[in-house]
């Protein structure tokens, strides 16, 4: 992982963590490393994983209980949030930046929707 200037570590460790719940790469129930690890393996600060870990606790992203590693959560109302966070975060930027070129709404949906089928089918073909 790669981490930029503009926002803290923690909150784009969270993210990371957010992104690869959503796709559901990260699924319900598994475990993931202990905060030592996570700062070992990202190359962080003990500290700054022991924030992560709490803020996605807060969140419930994870749950820890007592001598048990902490595991990804398994309600499925807070994976439907997480996805539709970064979703509406997502749009949010992509409209921002095609209003600020002035391309009428038809456009933008026109081409939204070549370019994902596009997408799609690249998949397909990989």
């Amino acid at each position: 992982m790669e981490f930029d200037q503009r926002s803290p570590v923690y909150l784009q460790v969270i993210r990371w963590f957010k992104e690869r719940i959503a796709t559901g790469e990260f699924v319900g129930g598994q475990e993931i490393p202990s905060r030592r690890a996570l700062a070992a393996e990202l190359g962080i600060n003990p500290n700054t994983a022991q924030k992560v870990y709490k803020e996605m606790e807060e969140q419930q992203l994870i749950t820890t209980e007592r001598n048990v590693p902490s595991r990804i959560t398994t309600d499925p109302q807070v994976v439907e949030r997480v996805r539709s966070e970064l979703l509406s975060e997502a749009v949010a930027q992509f409209v921002t930046a095609v209003q600020a070129i002035q391309v009428p709404l038809d456009e933008v949906m026109s081409t939204v929707q070549n370019v994902y089928q596009t997408n799609e089918r690249g998949e397909l073909d990989a």
